[in-house]
């Protein structure tokens, strides 16, 4: 009896340890899942909202050519141009800036008809637009048949001069100037005078 007893000591506490590891490996368990590096949540998608306009900036086209500032700038650059006989780059910055004006004018009008009986006040603002624009697009045009003419080149005056005529009518001044310069060119032999200009002072 004791021999056995002896014997089987030895399992039960082999079984006891085994127990005991058991449960200390099972209350360790919770803690090494913790330590495990856990893998990232998706994070749902979102949209991202359209940000307004800042309110401070109304006027961001001015530095940009395609306004009236801009056509302005173009043509101070041109007569820097000539006051330095560089005729060839007034023309290209004479030709930008009939270009702009003539594109403001016609959008501004565009404008003007859209808003017509609608919001008066709308409609005059942009056709008081269209009409700077037109004005600015004309003295362009004569300044660019004058270079021209001091290019030796009237073939290309000419065409710009009429339009110009048209467009002023030979009874305002810079209409009567376009048409000073085509007599002068000897395009026309009739010289005008406007009735105001003859009337005796």
């Amino acid at each position: 009896m004791s021999t056995s007893f002896a014997k089987s000591r030895p399992f039960k506490f082999a079984f006891k340890a085994a127990v005991l590891s058991f449960v200390a490996a099972a209350a360790l368990l919770p803690l090494a899942a913790i330590a495990q590096p856990q893998k990232p949540q998706p994070q749902p998608m979102t949209t991202p909202t359209a940000q307004p306009l800042e309110s401070t900036k109304p006027n961001s086209l001015e530095n940009s050519v395609f306004s009236i500032s801009g056509g302005q700038r173009l043509m101070s650059e041109s007569m820097t141009a000539i006051s330095q006989q560089n005729y060839d780059q007034a023309v290209t910055k004479l030709q930008d800036a009939r270009q702009v004006f003539n594109q403001l004018s016609n959008f501004y009008q565009e404008l003007t008809t859209s808003f017509s009986g609608i919001d008066n006040r709308i409609s005059d603002s942009h056709r008081r637009r269209a009409l700077q624009s037109a004005q600015l697009r004309d003295e362009a045009t004569y300044q660019l048949a004058v270079v021209y003419r001091a290019k030796n080149q009237p073939e290309l005056a000419v065409p710009l001069l009429i339009q110009l005529i048209r467009s002023q009518a030979p009874t305002r001044d810079l209409g009567n100037q376009a048409y000073q310069q085509l007599f002068e060119l000897g395009f026309v032999d009739a010289q005008f005078v406007r009735p105001n200009a003859a009337a005796p002072k």
